[in-house]
């Protein structure tokens, strides 16, 4: 069941976005020879309008082929008998369909279970932020001049930008009134393994990840259910909370076993000193309707928040505090769905529906802004040739052009096969 949620999502992502070069290909009067879902040989597939419409067997990726796409050829119909300005809107139509199907999905979300607004809930102990007037209930608009729209604008900031030990300026709504205070972090230096989980009756389960910090580095995820510490048996989080409480962690490895989609795993980490700065009080990640407004503005905000989230990611990457490693192909996004889906289920069925629209609108947002990027062989690499060639008022070479997308591909496909691998082998 899970795999077949998951190629039915990708297959309307897909889809939708091939489906945006297909409209513009037609209005700007060019010729699809071919429109298909799914790549490899056609399972099937018909004739109308001129245009083939097939299905493949690989469920994964798609295609619109238009006439003379990838060849000098301009001949009436042809991709590149078009004016430059419309063969621009063909290819940023793909991206910006998907961008367009996301925030569908979030008017749906927001409509049904609302939005988190980022409302103080309640305070650390001897918490600085509370001595210096915070009160739960106030709904913090900025940090450090930090725009912040909604709860997970908080955890975003904690996990990008980092709460530095310096002081910390808040701006904050009450009774409809903003207001601003600063104040300096609570802080402690210690040896961490760079995880966090709650401390409950409910089986220790691995809740977030610290970049860069032992956790990180060995390949634990949020997700893992740790089940023992050198050694001893934990059943929950509270037992977990209570080992660690009677064997303060020091500079001396750490023996783990843990569970990944019912399989255990065992590995050595070893703490590391660091200084962890907190803000000093916990915020709300639950959801509140709101009215008809309301859903338009949070859906707009939905969408913000997904699309600074993969363009933060991408910057992790390409600053080296993230590697190749960590990026999920094709077999980690069906695991993320599945296990998405058997989470959800036992909530009932609207947690369920609500949860496969979250998947989405990420996963819309991300392939739309994916396709935007300078690279050969994707939309954003075709775009640059093409707005060159709207400035220069001249085609480039296109037996040049044609070289360094396929150059493009074929380094792609490395990719996609190196990280598919990497995905398998963090299943077993």
């Amino acid at each position: 069941m899970k795999i077949i949620i998951a190629i039915l999502i990708f297959g309307v992502l897909i889809l939708f976005h091939e489906l945006g070069h297909f409209l513009l290909a037609k209005k700007n009067g060019i010729i699809v020879d071919e429109f298909s879902l799914g790549m490899g040989p056609r399972l099937c597939s018909f004739v109308k309008g001129g245009t083939r419409y097939s299905l493949k067997l690989l469920p994964f990726g798609g295609s619109c082929m238009m006439r003379g796409e990838d060849m000098d050829d301009e001949e009436k119909g042809s991709f590149n008998s078009a004016s430059v300005w419309g063969r621009i809107s063909v290819v940023a139509a793909g991206p910006i369909f998907n961008l367009i199907m996301a925030f569908f999905f979030a008017l749906i979300v927001i409509g049904v279970i609302g939005y988190d607004p980022a409302a103080v809930i309640g305070f650390q102990e001897d918490s600085p932020a509370a001595a210096a007037g915070l009160q739960e209930g106030d709904v913090i608009t900025r940090i450090n001049g930090a725009r912040i729209d909604i709860g997970r604008d908080l955890y975003n900031y904690e996990t990008f930008e980092e709460i530095k030990n310096e002081p910390v300026s808040i701006e904050y709504k009450r009774d409809g009134k903003v207001h601003s205070l600063t104040y300096e972090p609570a802080h402690e230096t210690k040896y961490m393994l760079g995880f966090h989980y709650l401390a409950d009756d409910q089986p220790a389960q691995v809740t977030a990840i610290d970049l860069e910090l032992p956790f990180h580095r060995a390949g634990i995820l949020a997700g893992d259910i740790i089940t023992e510490v050198n050694g001893t048996s934990v059943s929950t989080g509270e037992e977990l909370a209570a080992y660690f409480a009677e064997h303060p962690l020091e500079g001396e490895s750490v023996s783990l076993v843990y569970e990944r989609d019912g399989k255990e795993k065992s590995v050595e980490v070893t703490p590391v000193e660091h200084t962890n700065v907190e803000l000093g009080f916990y915020y709300n990640t639950g959801r509140v309707k709101t009215d008809l407004p309301g859903v338009v503005k949070y859906s707009l905000i939905e969408m913000k928040y997904w699309v600074k989230t993969t363009i933060q990611s991408l910057g992790m990457l390409f600053t080296g505090k993230v590697t190749v490693n960590d990026m999920s192909g094709p077999v980690g996004v069906v695991t993320i769905i599945g296990d998405t889906y058997e989470s959800s289920k036992e909530e009932g069925s609207l947690i369920t529906w609500m949860s496969m629209f979250n998947m989405m609108i990420l996963l819309s947002v991300n392939l739309g802004l994916m396709n935007l990027l300078p690279i050969p062989a994707l939309d954003g690499g075709r775009l640059v040739f093409l707005l060159i060639e709207a400035v220069r008022g001249k085609a480039v070479n296109r037996n040049a052009e044609g070289m360094v997308h396929f150059v493009g591909l074929i380094l792609l496909l490395g990719l996609i096969i190196y990280v598919t691998v990497h995905d398998i082998a963090r299943l077993f």
